[in-house]
């Protein structure tokens, strides 16, 4: 196992984290790190979307707005509109709602996962119904993943604040939503984030399921140790955590981020709230490098605005090689842009737009 004396790891085997601890900060540049590609959606009467991005594939994007049930199929290198799906509706071949999308392009097929029914269901990308499925027992899925030919990945929720024993990491098939496998970790005690006040209950963002370059990295909240899951079903620890997440007041909870060859991204959430304001749950950005063999504090800057704007890594792709993916909305890229901020690609962009454009959406992704 690694030790570590202040920033610094005794072994970069297994990654050690005091959350407790202050870290040296680090200024980063997006793009010295991450290929950056940006992808303009069209804009017409049809295609006016909100571009909420759900899957990013070889050749398409599937966006969304928030609750209207259109599903956007974009070019991904032009960003043309190409189709506009909607299947919202109360019939056994339609989703109430949007909650999740995951692409598979091999079979040309999407699965529509539906939150508030319990239900995934398997369009083709015309909007064609193929089937569906509801998830298993009691259960909510949450961070769904193509993870091969044949299954999903993803985490079985509770709907209560405290999960019981049956919460777990799940394979299942893609073709009757069956449960291949349990993926479960050793804890002490039951830890999360939730907070629960009378009958309020707040769920902060966080996530459990994360890309490593094509594998990937295991969350349990109650566990000291975030897991490498590995294609023979085994798994190997990959970050300790210290002090014990049994051992605070209030917690403190570490999740990875974004994992490429050189660094490991992280953020720490501390179970915090205040309940007059809602505001809390305060949030420290680390990155571990491997070349230095130390922890850092870190901000991460986007090098084609020139005013030093801020990229968060706490956004997730569905898709590998995609890290990570965000809408950049038209009215702030315009105003950017008359200000001289802008530079490269994303200025020659900017520059065909107006205010009343659909987003751009940026994709960073891994360096091969």
């Amino acid at each position: 196992m690694a030790g570590c004396a202040g920033n610094k790891q005794a072994t970069d085997d297994i990654i050690t984290v005091d959350v407790n601890e202050s870290y040296p900060e680090k200024e980063l540049v997006l793009q010295e790190l991450m290929d950056v590609e940006y992808v303009p959606l069209e804009t017409s009467d049809e295609f006016i979307t909100k571009g909420v991005v759900k899957a990013v594939g070889k050749d398409i994007l599937l966006v969304t707005n928030r609750n209207d049930g259109d599903i956007f199929v974009f070019d991904r290198k032009t960003g043309k509109g190409l189709r506009k799906i909607n299947r919202q509706g109360q019939s056994g071949e339609e989703y109430t709602g949007v909650t999740y999308i995951v692409l598979d392009e091999d079979k040309n097929e999407m699965f529509v996962i539906d939150y508030s029914a319990r239900k995934i269901l398997v369009y083709d990308l015309f909007g064609n119904f193929s089937r569906s499925f509801k998830f298993v027992d009691t259960a909510y899925y949450t961070d769904v993943f193509n993870y091969d030919r044949d299954h999903l990945l993803c985490y079985k929720s509770y709907p209560t604040p405290k999960e019981n024993e049956q919460a777990c990491h799940l394979l299942i098939s893609k073709q009757d939503g069956s449960v291949a496998r349990e993926i479960r970790f050793p804890f002490e005690a039951y830890e999360t984030p939730i907070i629960s006040k009378d009958e309020l209950t707040v769920v902060p963002v966080f996530y459990r399921t994360f890309s490593n370059q094509g594998n990937w990295v295991l969350v349990d909240t109650s566990s000291d140790t975030i897991y490498h899951y590995l294609p023979d079903g085994n798994r190997a620890p990959f970050i300790i955590r210290t002090p014990s997440i049994h051992s605070m007041e209030p917690e403190v909870f570490l999740f990875p981020t974004v994992i490429t060859d050189r660094y490991c991204f992280m953020r720490i959430i501390k179970k915090e709230l205040d309940f007059t304001t809602f505001k809390g749950y305060p949030g420290t950005d680390l990155v571990y490098d491997k070349q230095e063999n130390a922890i850092f504090g870190y901000t991460l800057y986007n090098g084609d605005f020139s005013n030093k704007k801020e990229v968060s890594f706490f956004s997730k792709s569905e898709t590998f090689p995609i890290a990570i993916c965000e809408s950049l909305d038209a009215p702030e890229l315009v105003e950017a842009c008359e200000k001289g901020q802008l530079k490269g690609q994303l200025k020659e962009i900017v520059t065909q737009l107006d205010e009343e454009s659909n987003p751009v959406v940026m994709l960073v992704k891994y360096r091969e």
